[in-house]
Formats: C-alpha cells, structure tokens, sequence
C-alpha cells in the first residue's frame, strides 16, 4: 500500500514538473519571439493605427502598403544585392583560410598551440570601435572607401577567428588514419585535406558558413562607416534611411526588418538539423 501510495506520489510530481517545464518553455519562447512579432505587426498596420495610445495588440486593419513601398524603393533593391555579395564574399574567404589554418592546427604539433588557439579567439572579442578611425584613414590611403572590399576585409578579420574555431574542433574528431590510407594511395597533404578531410567535416564546415554569413549580413558599424554611396551600402545602413528630417517611417524601417530577417530564419529552420550536428559534433569525444 506505501510502495502505490509513493509511486503514484513520485507521477504526481512528474506530471507536475512536466507542466512546469512545458509552461516555463512557451513562456521563454513568447518572450524571445515578442520583438519579432511586435515588428512584424508593425509593418502591417496603418500608420493611424501605429502611433494609436495605447497600441494596439491585434493589427485592426492589416495593409501590405509598407511591404509595397521597400520593394518599390531602388535603394533598398540595390541594399539586398549589396549584402549578398558582401556577406557571400566573407564566408567563402573565411572558409577557405579559415579551413587551411584550423587544418594545420588540428593536425601538425607545434610549440604554443594552445596560446595560438587563444589569441585567435580573442580577437574575436576585440573592441571593433577601437580600430574603427584608423581602419578609416588607411583605407582613405588607398581608394578602399566606398567599396565592397572594405567591408569584407574587415568582415573577415571578425569573422575569421570564429571559423578557425569551430573548424579545429571538427577536424580533431576525424580520424588521422584516413588521411594516411589516403597518402598511401598517392595522394599528397592537400588532395587528402581537400578529398578527404573537407567532405567528412561537411556539417562542421556547413554550420561555421552560415554563421559566418549571419555575421556579415547583420554587421553594421563598418559598412556605416565605410560606405556612403548608396550603389555599396547593404541593407542594416539603409533601413534607418527610411527616415527625413522631421519624420521616422517606422511601418517602412519594420517591413525592410522583417525582409531582412525573415531569410535568415528560414535558413536556420531548414538546416537546423544539420546545424545542430554541426555545432555539436567536437563537443564529446569517444
């Protein structure tokens, strides 16, 4: 009688701590999904109805005029193509030297690895601001001002610390001997690295690509620092031009976010699996 009363005693908090879990989980979830919904609802109510006290909860009258006047707007056609290239640039050049440097770090024993590890990672973390106005006069030295490659340089020195990271620890869980059956069928350190080595690590190395283009499609302070033509600008530097002196279009500045955004999410949740392999596949060893 004891042993059904405290079996059925330890369901009861089970069932208990389910709930609470379950509740605790679609609370974060509505708490981390609200600024995106509130925007979302901002680009499609009227603008009577945005600057509404109090704000509304529910769009009264949806419209799609906002949606209608970004695509209309040439500069912010040209804004989409402009991060495109920049962000497609940074990742193919962040993997292709991020792939041979983490390569070279996993596999050859040097002094001081670790300290290199390291420091790689911390540039990650250095203060971009602090780079800023001599980044600025050097590339005035050059011609660089105004042009894509002064974004994608910087891009990638941000980015490219990030990609040799997660790379390495890809490369570690790949067995050496793979790369010796290789060798012993004739092939050289590179024809392994490049046949072998890189399609074994596809999910590591398809996981650091899209948050490396992540990155570079929202970085923001270089391109507004760098760029001023309209002809380079990507799209964070021209969503705030949705604006004049004395007025803010906000429906316009929330449509372009949700633009924006709204490929970037997709992406994730279609390769989330693949994603989740990637990120997780140097974090246990066997």
């Amino acid at each position: 009688m004891a042993s059904a009363t405290t079996t059925k005693g330890a369901t009861g908090r089970n069932t208990l701590n389910a709930i609470l879990f379950y509740v605790f989980l679609v609370i974060f979830v509505l708490v981390s999904m609200f600024p995106l919904i509130w925007i979302f609802k901002m680009s499609i109510i009227t603008k009577t109805e945005l600057f509404a006290s109090p704000p509304t909860l529910l769009p009264a009258n949806p419209t799609g005029a906002d949606y209608a006047q970004i695509f209309a707007d040439t500069a912010f056609q040209k804004a989409l193509l402009n991060s495109t290239i920049i962000s497609s640039a940074t990742t193919v050049i962040c993997l292709f030297f991020g792939s041979i440097a983490a390569y070279a770090i996993a596999r050859l024993k040097f002094r001081f690895r670790n300290t290199v590890m390291t420091l790689i990672l911390a540039l990650s973390f250095f203060p971009a601001v602090a780079i800023i106005a001599p980044l600025f006069v050097q590339f005035s030295q050059v011609g660089l001002i105004d042009t894509y490659w002064s974004v994608i340089i910087t891009d990638t020195v941000f980015a490219l610390p990030l990609t040799i990271w997660l790379l390495v620890a890809f490369f570690r869980e790949l067995p050496v001997d793979l790369e010796d059956a290789a060798r012993v069928d004739g092939a050289t350190t590179i024809q392994a690295f490049q046949k072998v080595i890189v399609p074994l690590a596809a999910p590591g190395v398809f996981t650091t690509a899209i948050l490396t283009f992540i990155f570079a499609w929202n970085e923001f302070l270089f391109a507004n620092t760098f760029l001023f033509d309209e002809n380079t600008q990507p799209v964070t530097v021209v969503i705030p031009n949705f604006a004049t002196i004395y007025t803010v279009d906000y429906g316009a500045q929330a449509a372009a976010a949700v633009v924006v955004t709204v490929p970037l999410v997709i992406m994730v949740l279609i390769f989330q699996r693949r994603i989740v392999s990637g990120l997780t596949a140097g974090a246990v060893k066997g």
